[in-house]
């Protein structure tokens, strides 16, 4: 049924878009995976979702705690349309719910840290062991001890100034230049399945098309 709902939605969008969606779907990636904990800056929060967004990685893991996540429009651009999000919030522990399913999921979890003694840096940080989720903490405060614990490796960006840290949206977009950029020059399968891409081309269109809703719904009573 994907498939026939795209070829139907496909007939309102014009064939340079159609391509567009192909050539950027090619270059989607869930090997990557990015997991934001308590951001609560908009600016920030929509930084780093279009970061994810230009650098082809597909999923953001979300965790609201005692923060909501909230966007800047002008800043994320309509980064998040093209985004599969998915928000942590209805438990008294969403960072135990985010992670472990992660980790269920086959990630493995990077924390993201000041430099410390067992990080790895950026530039020593293997991508052979498989699939990532690199984590990011508060504005202030970094990540939570749960979410240290909880992690399998820690990274960090070599930097020669007096300043330790860099703003987490200037973090995630230098992580993911560097990584997204060794993934695709490396031998392993990051690239989506097809039951993926399908699955994320039909969520474009339906973005894409105006009133998709109303026209999927006519489309199903006419072919059910």
């Amino acid at each position: 049924m994907e498939q026939a709902l795209i070829e139907f939605l496909s007939g309102f969008v014009t064939p340079r878009r159609l391509a567009l969606f192909d050539r950027i779907i090619d270059r989607r990636t869930r090997y990557i995976t990015v997991v934001l904990e308590d951001i609560y800056q908009p600016h920030n929060a929509s930084a780093v979702l279009r970061s994810c967004e230009c650098f082809g990685v597909q999923d953001v893991h979300i965790i609201e705690n005692r923060n909501r996540y909230r966007v800047n429009p002008d800043v994320a651009l309509g980064s998040s349309q093209w985004l599969s999000l998915k928000k942590y919030r209805s438990s008294e522990n969403n960072t135990q719910d985010a992670l472990a399913g992660l980790k269920k999921a086959g990630y493995r979890l990077v924390a993201t840290v000041p430099r410390k003694r067992n990080s790895k840096s950026l530039d020593e940080f293997s991508l052979e062991q498989g699939k990532v989720a690199i984590l990011f903490g508060t504005e202030m405060n970094g990540l939570s001890r749960e979410a240290m614990n909880m992690s399998d490796e820690f990274l960090y960006i070599p930097m020669v100034g007096f300043t330790e840290s860099l703003n987490i949206s200037v973090s995630v977009a230098v992580i993911l230049y560097q990584l997204t950029r060794k993934l695709r020059m490396s031998d392993l399968f990051w690239e989506l399945s097809e039951e993926e891409k399908t699955g994320i081309k039909l969520s474009w269109l339906k973005q894409t098309v105006k009133k998709s809703d109303l026209l999927i719904e006519r489309f199903l009573k006419k072919n059910s």
